[in-house]
């Protein structure tokens, strides 16, 4: 069973960063089948992708290429995620989701954090 669990601060003032980890238990983040990825859902829309990190790199949607990093710490088994310059149209939950890449769908999921944008 592979658990992701979101941390991080609930609220960001504008034109702040926003940092966000996922830290991953029953397996590995550096296993070259995955890729571990960022997803959120603002309020009354569908989930956007931000994008993702494997073994080879990163790779960012091109709306928010600008303003998001995604990096990991492979001794903490964890991928982190910093949005830039963020304002109020950011508020969103944020999920971490591993992807099979063999099978080409999300198999897990982390419980979604609260991130609001607010001074």
């Amino acid at each position: 069973q592979v658990l992701l669990q979101e941390s991080g601060p609930g609220l960001v003032k504008p034109s702040q960063t926003l940092s966000l980890t996922c830290t991953v238990s029953g397996g590995s983040i550096t296993t070259s089948n995955y890729a571990w990825n960022w997803i959120r859902q603002s309020p009354g829309k569908g989930l956007e992708w931000m994008g993702y990190i494997d073994y080879q790199g990163s790779n960012y949607s091109p709306s928010l290429k600008s303003r998001t990093s995604i990096s990991r710490d492979t001794s903490k088994n964890q991928f982190s995620l910093q949005l830039s310059s963020v304002t109020p149209e950011d508020t969103a939950v944020y999920y971490c989701a591993r992807f099979q890449a063999t099978y080409n769908y999300y198999d897990y999921w982390g419980q979604g954090t609260q991130v609001t944008v607010s001074s």
